[in-house]
């Protein structure tokens, strides 16, 4: 998914978008074909999910509460992370005003995966959240966070 003004690196859950596996033997090329076809049609999909996130508004509560799920994501013990999930609501875009469950899925994946933000280390300190490097506890993240997304659309 590409954003007007830079790539997030949005990763979906494997449960909504899940990976092809294409074994190497036999004629190969045709079944790379049809998983590369079978992958395509999910894209009509996705995006069909992104437009209802789009058109889902939340209130500032349902907002801090999705930031409060999400912070658990990264921090299990929330109280210990020693930040507040509002910050997780904070704008780095003008892109990213406004009040839909898509603005607050990006804006909560990126300050929570970039770091940065203000926060009291566990002997009081004032730190700043650290940016996330490991490949897999980004992806980790990243699919939680559009579960916990797609979660509100079902509610």
């Amino acid at each position: 998914m590409f954003r007007v003004v830079c790539l997030n690196g949005l990763i979906v859950s494997l449960g909504a978008f899940p990976s092809i596996r294409v074994l190497h033997r036999g004629n190969i090329v045709d079944d790379v074909v049809e998983g590369a076809l079978q992958m395509s049609e999910r894209f009509g999909e996705l995006a069909g999910q992104v437009e209802r996130m789009e058109q889902r508004m939340m209130c500032k509560d349902e907002q801090i509460a999705f930031a409060e799920r999400a912070l658990r994501l990264r921090y299990p013990d929330p109280a210990s992370s020693g930040m507040e999930p509002s910050q997780l609501l904070t704008c780095r875009r003008t892109e990213d005003l406004g009040g839909n469950l898509w603005i607050a899925l990006n804006k909560v994946e990126e300050n929570l995966l970039r770091g940065g933000l203000s926060r009291r280390s566990a002997g009081g300190r004032l730190t700043r959240s650290r940016r996330i490097s490991s490949i897999r506890e980004d992806v980790r993240i990243h699919s939680r966070l559009w579960d916990l997304a797609t979660e509100v659309l079902a509610a």
